[in-house]
């Protein structure tokens, strides 16, 4: 029996248990489209590519799936662009599928023509194109494997327009077998000795790939080492934060007890992640220590610096090899563990960013923040952007493990409405919030119409100061008294929102918040609150936890950390 290749390359997505495909049509790859109309898999029709190409990055973060997205040439190819590269950075796996010209209209700036190589192939691990219809089952296949094998990523495929309505007898063929990396016994028993060996070990878990059974696994294994546990910068639902082993999170927004304790470690064990530039505060923390890497990547891209044993396995396959907890522990008893544990407690402890008096400043996120955290259930999925207003989320909302979590690792702006959507339609069972300041939200505000058609319903905070706060704060240290091209003006997101037919309320005092987040939660629609705020309020007030009796931290470091949490992009 015949078909198109671009009914086929719909079977062959069904093959791989693909749920959904978030596109903005294009005329370029009108017969996949006409494929998916008779298929299970459900397109999620989006405002925007590049909110598109975002919420296919947060199904695959959620659901281990490689995301699907599908977008026109080149204007569309552009606005993809953003999600590419975050799936690049953050390794996760996402294919990207691209209409094209038609082949015999190449070479000839044709209308929308572009190099799609030429784009994309310095941030995909493969660009193909299907020029030959009969291997379009098997390309798609290759595709899928490929965004998941060794270090996860993006693959992008080029569509010709004539191309996908030729027809074909070739089939969908069966997803493609990945490489089985289990660690070897020796190489656990190496890891074990140098454990044992360690007073001051430290585990630092991130990336995707984590499962719930793994996460547990690794976290009961560590109490029962008297290993503390750190998470990577916004991998923080890699393990429970209920563990008494959790220690926090290492990179922008952290607590600089937790980086005094990097660089006092005598044994770093990095799983499912490496030592970055973030985490490591710019290549200055932990270079010294003996350290262990547990990454699928044989080239162990994501890490710099010492190596002392490379062990080949993703977080799943060490979870079910995991050391023998005694011999792991050797003689080391739990004061390392608790003090670390002791020291995230402390700082994940909501508190007041004004004092006495500050009322008119507007809402204190400090105190909103605990609110929003006693108010979600466990099992609530946070989302991020950038900018300043996500750290007020890090610090102080917990996570239960792992797929509670969308964030770019990578910086990138406008992420946490596309991912908020996204994540209410892979667990509509499950509350959703999205945290955003004012220039992160309408990046992507548009996907609330997506969320509204779709019947998603996410919480979305948006953190109101008028200002791209980030690098007001990069200009206030560089250039100060000349604040130039950081000023917004706004309008009220809350009625904005009801216009979408969602509940929106605008919030301007601390006391106002809860009350209007328990009607948000009650509405049952899509839901957003306009939280005005003072602009001189930059990442939490560690001056005030100093004030307050608490020695976790001395503010000033803190505070530039937290400036460069979007770098180059932030708000």
């Amino acid at each position: 029996m015949s078909s198109t290749a671009g009914h086929l390359i719909v079977s062959q997505l069904e093959q791989h248990g693909v749920r959904r495909a978030y596109a903005v049509p294009g005329e370029s790859f009108l017969d996949v489209l006409d494929g998916l109309y008779d298929s299970p898999i459900e397109t999620v029709v989006s405002r925007h590519e590049g909110g598109a190409g975002f919420m296919a990055l947060a199904e695959a973060r959620l659901t281990g799936t490689p995301g699907i997205a599908m977008v026109t040439r080149g204007p569309g190819a552009a606005n993809a662009m953003i999600a590419v590269h975050t799936a690049w950075q953050d390794a996760t796996p996402l294919v990207l599928f691209v209409g094209l010209i038609p082949v015999a209209d190449r070479e000839r700036d044709s209308f929308q023509e572009f190099s799609l190589s030429g784009w994309f192939s310095t941030t995909a691990k493969r660009v193909m194109v299907l020029d030959d219809e009969h291997r379009a089952a098997e390309m798609v296949a290759e595709a899928m494997r490929l965004a998941v094998s060794g270090r996860p990523g993006p693959v992008v495929i080029g569509l010709p327009e004539d191309v996908l309505v030729r027809t074909t007898e070739a089939r969908p063929v069966p997803p493609l077998a990945l490489p089985a990396a289990a660690p070897a016994p020796a190489a656990i028993d190496g890891l074990t000795g140098r454990l044992a060996a360690a007073r001051r070990p430290l585990l630092v878990v991130g990336g995707d790939g984590w499962t719930g059974e793994a996460a547990g696994a690794v976290a009961r294994w560590a109490e029962d080492a008297n290993i503390p546990v750190a998470a990577d910068w916004r991998a923080y639902d890699a393990v429970p934060h209920a563990s008494p082993a959790w220690a926090g999170w290492l990179g922008y927004g952290r607590a600089d007890t937790l980086a005094e304790r990097l660089d006092e470690a005598d044994l770093l064990v990095f799983v499912g992640c490496g030592r970055s530039d973030v985490l490591s505060d710019g290549y200055t923390r932990g270079l010294e220590a003996s350290t262990a890497v547990v990454l699928s990547d044989p080239d162990a891209a994501t890490h710099a610096g010492r190596i002392d044993q490379h062990i080949l396995a993703g977080p799943a396959a060490f979870a079910a090899a995991l050391p023998d907890a005694s011999a792991a522990r050797g003689a080391r008893g739990p004061e390392w563990m608790d003090a670390l544990a002791a020291d995230q407690r402390r700082y994940a402890t909501a508190r007041p960013d004004y004092g006495p008096g500050d009322s008119a400043r507007g809402v204190d996120l400090g105190e909103a923040f605990g609110v929003l955290e006693r108010a979600l259930p466990a099992d609530r999925i946070a989302t991020y952007g950038a900018g300043n207003a996500t750290i007020w989320g890090h610090r102080y909302l917990s996570h239960s493990g792992p797929g509670t979590l969308v964030g770019p690792r990578n910086g990138a702006m406008g992420l946490a409405v596309p991912a908020a959507v996204a994540a209410a339609l892979v667990h509509p069972e499950r509350q959703v919030v999205a945290v955003c300041g004012d220039g992160d939200f309408l990046m992507n505000a548009q996907e609330l119409a997506t969320a509204v058609g779709y019947g998603a319903a996410p919480l979305v905070i948006v953190v109101d100061n008028g200002i791209y706060g980030t690098i007001v704060q990069h200009q206030q240290k560089h250039y100060p008294g000349r604040p130039s091209g950081t000023s917004m003006a706004n309008p009220d997101f809350a009625a904005w929102m009801q216009t979408f037919g969602g509940h929106g309320e605008r919030v301007e005092s601390t006391a106002d918040f809860a009350p209007a987040l328990e009607r948000a939660l009650a509405s049952g629609r899509p839901a957003l609150l306009h939280l005005l705020t003072d602009p001189a309020t930059m990442p939490p007030s560690q001056a005030n936890a100093v004030l307050q009796g608490d020695i976790n931290d001395d503010g000033a470091e803190q505070a530039e950390l937290a400036a460069a949490a979007s770098e180059g992009a932030g708000e």
